[in-house]
């Protein structure tokens, strides 16, 4: 490209590039940032049952959440999980199951009690099902693995987008 047009086209960027001047990364700082510290303020009692326990487990990896000195929230998840078949031949034979998580979370302000955030977060998986019961069985808790950090992900994303912003 001649000089002048890769000028043109470098100036053009640049003023589209500094029109964006509201973005910039949610996790700028890096663990000393805004948001990852207020991440690290929440607290994560314990959930229900082997989804819960990986749940909390992904969360508390994911949010950087040391113990329970200096939290300023406490982050409250309620599970749905469900193992449904979908795949039936016509001797009743599942050859094909669906595995669901689904939690709905409340973050809730230590200080004052309030709700801060009341939302829902859930994924799915196929599985196939085959004539070795140990691998269907380790199918599904792959699956339930999964799904917990997918889950988990899905939750932390949304408390820092809260927690982002300027209450």
């Amino acid at each position: 490209m001649p000089p002048l047009p890769r000028l043109l086209a470098s100036a053009l960027l640049t003023a589209l590039l500094a029109g964006c001047g509201g973005l910039s990364p949610m996790y700028a700082g890096g663990g000393s940032g805004t948001v990852a510290r207020a991440l690290s303020g929440v607290e994560v009692p314990s959930i229900q049952g082997q989804s819960g326990w990986l749940v909390r487990n992904a969360l508390v990896d994911r949010l950087g959440a040391g113990g329970k000195d200096g939290a300023r929230y406490r982050l409250d998840v309620r599970l749905d999980e469900r193992l449904q078949g979908l795949g039936i031949l016509s001797d009743d034979t599942v050859t094909r199951e669906r595995r669901t998580l689904r939690a709905r979370f409340q973050l809730v302000d230590l200080a004052s009690g309030d709700v801060v955030l009341d939302a829902t977060a859930g994924a799915d998986a196929g599985l196939d099902v085959v004539s070795s019961e140990y691998a269907v069985i380790a199918a599904e808790q792959t699956a339930l693995e999964n799904l917990s950090r997918e889950v988990a992900g899905q939750i932390v994303t949304r408390v820092a987008v809260k927690l982002r912003k300027p209450q």
